[in-house]
C-alpha cells in the first residue's frame, strides 16, 4: 500500500510539472498550426522528451551523491557544462515562474470576479504557493495529489460541456504559414524532466521511476492534444492565446469560472515544483543557505513581474527551443559518461543506440533555428 501511495503520489507531481502554462497556448497553436501539424509536433517532441526524461532518471539512478542537473553536469562534464547549465536553468526556470505568477492572478480573476485586481491576485497567488515552497517537497506531494485530481475533474466538466460545441469547420488539418509555430511551445508544454530529482525521493521503490516517466508522459501528451483539440474546435477563428476568453461567449460564465479554476490548478502545481526545484539546486549544488535559496528562487519571479514583464505565448516558445537545446545536450552527454563513470547499480538501464544520444542535441538546436527564424519573418 505504501508502495502504490508514493507511486501516485510521484505521478502525481510529475503530471503538476509537466502540465502547466503551456496548455493554455496549446488551443491557439492547434488552430493556427492545424491539427495535422500539432499531432505531428506531439508525437516527435514527445518521444524525444521521454527518451531524455528517462535518460536523466538513469543518470540519477547511477549517482550516489544527489544533486540536480546542474550538479550531474559537472560531475560527468565538467565545470564549463556547470556554469552553463546554471545560467539555463535559473534564466529558463524564472521566465516560466513569472509566466505562473501572471496567469495565476489572471484566473483568480476569472473565478471570483471582485475589487480585487489580477495584479493583487497575482501578489496573493505568488504568497501562498511560495509559503508552500518554503516547507519542501514533503509538503508540496500531497498537495499536487489534491490539486491534480481536481484539475482532472475541472478538465472533465470542461470537456462535457465543449463535445456538444465542436464544429468540424472550425478545425484546421494543415497550415503552412504557422508549420513552425508548435515548436517551442510543445517543447516548452512537454518538458519536466526538472522534477525527475525531487520525485525520485518520493518514490520507496526506485525502480518504479520508469514507470512514472513513461505514464506521466503518456498521459500528460494525450491530454494536451485533445484539449488542444477539443478547444478550438469549439472556438475556431475565436481561439485566443489564454485559451479560455474564447469559450465565454459560447459556453457562458459558468464556463469561465471552471476555466479560471482549471488554469489555477495548472499553473499552482507548475509553480510549486520549479521553485522547489530551483531553491534545491542552489542548496545542494551551490550549496547556497536554505533561506538564501527560497529568496532567490521565489522572489527574483516576483521581482520581473513588478518590473512589468507581461508578454506570455514569446517567453513560452523561446523559454522551451532555449531550454531543449541546453538541456537535452547537457541530458544526453552526461547520460553517456554515466553508463561508465556511475558509482552505483540503477534500479533501470536504458539500452539504445549511441547515435540517438547525439541525435537529440542536434534535433533541438536546428528546432531552436527555426523557432526564431519563424518570429522573425512573424
Amino acid at each position: 500500500m505504501r508502495r502504490i501511495s508514493s507511486f501516485i503520489l510521484a505521478l502525481a507531481s510529475f503530471i503538476g510539472t509537466i502540465i502547466g502554462a503551456g496548455v493554455f497556448a496549446v488551443p491557439y497553436m492547434t488552430f493556427q498550426s492545424g491539427v495535422l501539424t500539432s499531432a505531428f509536433y506531439f508525437l516527435v517532441l514527445g518521444t524525444v522528451v521521454l527518451f531524455l526524461t528517462l535518460f536523466f532518471g538513469e543518470v540519477v539512478l547511477r549517482t550516489k551523491e544527489k544533486h540536480r542537473l546542474i550538479g550531474y553536469a559537472e560531475k560527468y562534464l565538467g565545470k564549463k557544462a556547470k556554469i552553463l547549465e546554471t545560467l539555463t536553468m535559473i534564466s529558463g526556470t524564472i521566465g516560466a515562474l513569472v509566466v505562473y505568477i501572471i496567469l495565476g492572478g489572471s484566473f483568480l480573476k476569472i473565478s471570483f470576479p471582485s475589487q480585487i485586481s489580477s495584479f493583487q491576485f497575482s501578489l496573493l497567488f505568488w504568497l501562498f504557493l511560495s509559503f508552500l515552497v518554503l516547507l519542501g517537497i514533503k509538503s508540496i506531494a500531497p498537495v499536487e495529489l489534491l490539486i491534480n485530481t481536481a484539475f482532472f475533474i475541472v478538465c472533465a466538466i470542461i470537456f462535457f460541456y465543449s463535445l456538444p460545441k465542436i464544429h468540424l469547420s472550425n478545425l484546421v488539418l494543415f497550415n503552412r504559414h504557422h508549420l513552425f509555430l508548435p515548436y517551442g511551445i510543445v517543447l516548452f508544454s512537454l518538458v519536466g524532466w526538472n522534477a525527475i530529482p525531487e520525485i525520485e525521493k518520493l518514490l520507496l521503490h526506485k525502480k518504479d521511476l520508469k514507470k512514472v516517466i513513461i505514464w506521466g508522459m503518456l498521459i500528460s501528451v494525450c491530454f494536451y492534444f485533445l484539449f488542444g483539440l477539443i478547444i478550438s474546435g469549439v472556438t475556431g477563428k475565436f481561439t485566443t492565446k489564454e485559451a479560455f476568453e474564447g469559450l465565454a461567449p459560447i459556453l457562458g460564465r459558468k464556463i469561465m469560472f471552471l476555466g479560471g479554476l482549471f488554469g489555477l490548478f495548472c499553473v499552482s502545481t507548475s509553480f510549486l515544483i520549479l521553485a522547489n526545484y530551483l531553491k534545491n539546486a542552489l542548496v545542494f549544488d551551490y550549496h547556497f543557505p536554505r533561506i538564501t535559496a527560497f529568496i532567490v528562487a521565489t522572489f527574483t519571479p516576483l521581482f520581473l513581474f513588478l518590473l512589468g514583464l507581461r508578454e506570455f505565448l514569446p517567453i513560452v516558445s523561446f523559454i522551451g527551443a532555449f531550454m531543449g537545446v541546453v538541456e537535452g545536450a547537457i541530458i544526453s552527454f552526461s547520460f553517456k559518461k554515466a553508463k561508465n563513470q556511475g558509482d552505483r547499480i540503477p534500479e533501470y538501464n536504458l539500452r539504445v543506440p549511441k547515435f540517438l544520444v547525439y541525435l537529440v542535441p542536434i534535433v533541438f538546436s536546428v528546432g531552436a533555428v527555426v523557432q526564431i527564424v519563424y518570429y522573425i519573418r512573424g
